[in-house]
């Protein structure tokens, strides 16, 4: 099956669209004007989390494209209340969604007709999750792993521990074979992070 990229915004974040499932996986600022000039229709946004990079357009998606918004019960306030982020003390608001579905871990949950695992990876944002598409072996592991490096900590709800040790005790049992279509940059595979990665190597 297809996957369709568009990276997009200040911080060159990646959303990934499954054409013939009608599902996007995350959305980035002007990932909306690329929907529609690829002539793209979406039924389902699902957000990794609800930092603002990763669902700046999401509203818009929502408005234009009357999809259904699937995010972790832990996202609701970031993408529900207008104003979250300036109180946060960030220079950006963006338009709230309208509702949404919560998605919680699962070993299984078939969406658009794509059968799903998904995991809660807190540490990066609270409520984050990835989705494993089974039968392709892929990962859309939002911010949690990239190509040499992890998701910052750092920032409003970050937990260090608990990022490495979700990575440590879930994403690497996936599998060494597992692509990871990250947030941002390039794809990687788990086992090349489990052998290279400067991160985890430090830590595991």
């Amino acid at each position: 099956m297809q996957i369709d990229t568009f990276t997009g915004g200040v911080f060159d974040t990646n959303c990934f669209f499954l054409p013939a499932a009608g599902i996007l996986i995350d959305a980035p600022q002007d990932a909306a004007e690329w929907l529609n000039t690829r002539g793209h229709r979406v039924a389902l946004l699902l957000l990794t989390h609800g930092h603002i990079d990763h669902v700046w357009d999401a509203a818009r998606i929502q408005r234009e494209h009357g999809c259904r918004v699937g995010y972790h019960p832990e996202t609701h306030p970031m993408v529900t209340e207008r104003g979250f982020f300036t109180k946060l003390g960030f220079a950006w608001e963006i338009e709230p969604v309208s509702g949404g579905e919560f998605i919680d871990e699962t070993p299984a949950l078939t969406l658009g007709g794509i059968d799903f695992q998904v995991l809660h990876v807190p540490g990066h944002c609270p409520g984050s999750l990835c989705f494993l598409w089974k039968a392709q072996r892929i990962l859309f592991g939002g911010d949690v792993l990239f190509a040499g490096g992890v998701g910052r900590w750092d920032l409003p709800g970050g937990d260090r521990d608990l990022l490495f040790t979700g990575i440590k005790s879930k994403v690497f049992p996936l599998g060494d074979d597992i692509t990871v279509l990250p947030g941002h940059g390039p794809a990687t595979k788990i086992g090349h992070e489990r052998l290279t990665n400067p991160f985890l190597n430090s830590e595991f």
